[in-house]
Order: structure tokens, then sequence, then C-alpha cells
């Protein structure tokens, strides 16, 4: 009767053994199934799941940031639309008059305006001629109004 308990053990081993070589082997028949899924997805030039969620959630984003945008630029353009006729019909911020062909009423001084322009200051003067200006502006090394 001692032998036989042990045949039972014997058994029992061999068994185990088998199950763990079968489940090893199992696992290495699904890396090797994966692998070449992978193959295959890049071959067809196919994204993984997880990596179309986050160009979905990117793509998602990125609408709503042109939606946004669109929505500014609209209300900018609405405001813009106000002002220039605003501008047009009347005085902008009493920056000229209502009617800019009566000489008799001059335009109010406008600093962002530039030098010489209508509502801005007026130009600087110049102690030399147009012709010496001129030459100064073509490169002479002699600045206008030197002597």
């Amino acid at each position: 009767m001692a032998d036989r308990p042990r045949f039972f053990d014997d058994i029992a081993g061999v068994a185990g053994g088998a199950f763990s070589a079968l489940s090893g082997l199992g696992e290495e028949i699904g890396a090797i199934v994966r692998a070449r899924v992978d193959e295959a997805l890049s071959a067809l030039q196919l994204v993984r799941r997880d990596e179309f969620e986050v160009m979905s959630d990117l793509a998602a984003g990125a609408r709503a940031a042109q939606e946004e945008a669109d929505g500014r630029i609209a209300a900018l353009e609405t405001r813009l639309a106000a002002l220039e006729a605003r501008h047009a019909g009347g005085t902008a911020h009493g920056s000229a008059p209502a009617h800019p062909e009566d000489p008799t009423e001059p335009p109010e001084h406008d600093p962002h305006a530039a030098d010489g322009a209508l509502g801005g200051p007026p130009p600087a003067e110049s102690t030399a001629g147009p012709d010496s200006e001129a030459e100064g502006r073509r490169g002479d090394s002699t600045p206008p109004g030197a002597v």
C-alpha cells in the first residue's frame, strides 16, 4: 500500500508540470499573435484604439478652440462695424468734426495720428529747403539742415 500513494503523487506532479508548461505555451502563443497583429496593422497603416481616442480628443479640443476664435472674430467685426458707422455718421470720441470739409471748425488734436495727418500734430518745421532734405534721404552723409 505504500506504493500506491507515491504513484498518485507522481501523477499529480506530472500533471502539474504539464499544466505549467501549457500555460507558459499559451502566454507565448498570445505574445506571438499580438506581435503578428501589430505587424499587420502597421502594414495596413491602421491605428490602435487608444491612439485613435487621443487624436479624437485633440481634434475635439481644436474644434472647440476654432469655434471660440470664430465667435471672437465675429464679435470684433461687429464692434469694428459699429465704430466705423459711428465715425462715418458723426464724431468718434471728439477726434474729428461732424463735417470735416467745414474749414471754420479745425480738427482736434489726435495723439495717435501721424505727423501732418488730419488731427495729428503739425509737421516739424525744417530750416533747410526741400532739395537738401531730399538729398539727406538719398543717403548723403550730411544731415538735412546742416551747414
